[in-house]
């Protein structure tokens, strides 16, 4: 039976008088760890970060009616033709409208599907912003506010004034960023805006909105639905986008595929159309994990190396071991609690490391105008990181102290002792 005091008090007593070697193993494994907790938890939080920058804006779904050529050309309807090989060129887009067919009802059918959490209306329309003799184009989409507050985080984006004095006030604007400076405009200003038709309408400032992307700032601010309708001569049922946010965000494409076909609109789901970013998101998580995996595994080399040239130290120790009646077992099971303490040690050293690391730099400022919301560097500080942290160290140690320890286990004391 193992007589675990003894073999944890010898293992104890080898890392003490070799101090040195067994602060250095134990440092290896605390950086290597703290290096891994503060890498991980800052380029998630930077990817997470990038991520709601665009999907934050991005519905789910999105329903619209697109300007498209005919599928169906004039000479394709003559019968004697059927059968030819019919070429057309110069096509034009068909004249359609923007406006959403039975917009409201779909609205009402949607609100009551339970896989969708929220369906929200818009009108785009394309305006001038009027700044003296200067017409800046630009576009001005009518919204629910307080339903784009709860499913967009649409809030965050307000950087001066609220979306309550927007729901609030009739003929108000939520003024891009971009515009604002451009025409040195703040909050409680009038800025007059003209529509295609030459139509002026004065509309009061009572927010700021600035999205993170200049080229969106500089052309796109908010009003109400009915006051765009309004503006733009509309009735309230004229619609001509439908964002969609859903419970489950794997469900878009399938719903998206249904509700194009079921209402005969141009639906497109957020995976396709951010394709491109996403692709970009999980490479930079490859890499981010890739790094860390490394930076783990090299600590354990590190252990194996020093482990290694502690068991060629102590073979006169290993030999009066087994001469005095411990098994070979009982030597692998020293050296093996050794590489366990060690990992232990480093391990809790490194996560403590990593969490001072992390809460240093989230405490850093981070200033830039693309991102008006955001104070601090992100950091991702998730409980998981840190399990995987010292499960890792604790693995990396065990299969560092292993091989070396079935080595010793391994030694014939008579051969040590006789010096050959």
């Amino acid at each position: 039976m193992t007589n675990w005091k003894v073999i944890l008090n010898i293992a104890k007593t080898h890392l003490l008088t070799k101090m040195k070697s067994t602060v250095t193993a134990s440092l290896g494994v605390t950086f290597g760890i703290g290096a891994y907790i503060t890498l991980v938890s800052f380029m998630t939080g930077l990817n997470q970060m990038l991520d709601d920058l665009i999907l934050n804006q991005t519905p789910h779904i999105h329903l619209y009616n697109e300007i498209e050529p005919s599928a169906k050309q004039p000479i394709s309807l003559y019968e004697d033709f059927e059968n030819s090989l019919n070429v057309v060129h110069s096509v034009k887009p068909k004249q359609s409208q923007l406006k959403i067919h039975n917009a409201l009802p779909i609205l009402d059918y949607l609100k009551k599907d339970k896989s969708v959490r929220g369906a929200t209306p818009q009108m785009r329309a394309q305006i001038f912003y009027l700044s003296g003799s200067i017409e800046l184009g630009g576009n001005l989409t009518g919204i629910d506010i307080m339903e784009e507050v709860r499913l967009s985080n649409f809030r965050d984006y307000i950087i001066e004034g609220s979306p309550e004095a927007l729901r609030n006030l009739e003929n108000s604007i939520l003024l891009g960023a971009g515009l604002a400076k451009k025409m040195s405009l703040g909050v409680g200003d009038r800025v007059q805006v003209s529509t295609v038709k030459g139509a002026v309408f004065p509309l009061k400032i009572v927010g700021i909105y600035q999205s993170g992307i200049a080229e969106i700032d500089n052309i796109q601010s908010y009003a109400n639905l009915s006051t765009v309708q309004r503006i733009s001569g509309e009735a309230q049922n004229y619609i001509t986008d439908i964002n969609i946010k859903l419970n489950n965000i794997s469900a878009a494409l399938p719903m998206s595929q249904k509700l194009e076909k079921q209402f005969d609109v141009k639906a497109t789901d957020i995976n396709t159309a951010n394709a491109q970013f996403e692709t970009g998101s999980d490479i930079r998580n490859l890499i981010t994990y890739a790094v860390s995996i490394t930076l783990l595994i090299v600590a354990g080399f590190g252990i194996y190396n020093i482990l290694n040239m502690l068991i060629y130290e102590k073979m006169n120790d290993i030999a009066i071991l087994k001469a005095t009646g411990f098994s070979g077992s009982d030597v692998q099971l020293i050296f093996m609690s050794q590489a366990m303490i060690i990992g232990l040690i480093g391990g809790i050293l490194g996560l403590l490391v990593g969490f001072g690391l992390s809460v240093f730099i989230d405490q850093l400022p981070f200033d830039t105008e693309a991102l008006p919301t955001i104070e601090t560097f992100p950091v991702n500080m998730q409980f998981k990181y840190y399990l995987i942290g010292i499960v890792f160290a604790l693995l990396s140690t065990f299969v560092a102290g292993y091989l070396p320890s079935n080595k010793a286990k391994k030694i014939d004391p008579v051969r040590i002792i006789r010096g050959t």
